[in-house]
């Protein structure tokens, strides 16, 4: 009996000493050592959460569309088309309409593709993100893939080709966060919507 109560004051002394010694180093460092006997069995548990970036992209962008009506402007970026969705937003306009840079940069691509139609991939000067624009009617006078562009450049006019509905000419325009290859062609859609919006309310 005396030897197990022996036993038991010499851990009991024990388990103290090492909470003294992590709370003087908690004191002096105003953290608990990661390496601290206590922590050890947990460390390999705590899970590492991934930073998570911005999902609206550029905020700071000019509206594509001069004199544009705010009731215009609607979150259509969810909406199915077929079996994807759309990750844009429609905006009608009259055919012929001009199509402004919403942002200072370069264009990096002019593409004819089948849904698209005639589209522009303008990276920003940061090379971050590409903002697309589609169903164009013509480019500008000039422009070409390489061009620097400010910001409310004519760069485009209002059109329906590619998949577009002939009576329906809009600006099929989104943002895509660029790899770190920085393609063109390969992005991550970031809704426009709330950069739009707050563009238009200006």
């Amino acid at each position: 009996m005396i030897r197990r109560k022996a036993t038991f004051v010499l851990g009991a002394a024990l388990v103290l000493l090492i909470l003294l010694g992590l709370a003087l180093s908690t004191r002096s460092s105003g953290a608990v050592p990661a390496s601290s006997p206590l922590l050890a069995p947990f460390a390999a548990r705590q899970p590492v959460a991934a930073p998570r970036s911005d999902p609206q992209g550029p905020m700071d962008l000019l509206f594509p569309i001069a004199n544009y009506a705010r009731e215009n402007v609607r979150d259509t970026f969810a909406d199915p088309r077929g079996d994807v969705n759309h990750e844009a937003i429609d905006l009608p306009a009259p055919r012929g309409t001009p199509v402004v840079a919403v942002s200072d940069g370069k264009i990096e691509k002019l593409f004819l593709s089948k849904p698209g139609g005639l589209t522009i991939y303008q990276f920003d000067p940061t090379r971050a993100y590409a903002f697309y624009y589609a169903h164009l009617d013509r480019y500008a006078p000039g422009l070409d893939e390489g061009q620097t562009v400010v910001r409310g450049q004519v760069i485009a006019f209002v059109g329906s080709t590619g998949n577009a509905s002939p009576s329906d000419p809009h600006l099929h325009f989104t943002i895509y966060r660029l790899g770190p290859d920085r393609k063109w062609w390969r992005g991550e859609a970031i809704n426009p919507y709330p950069a739009l919006l707050r563009a238009v309310s200006r």
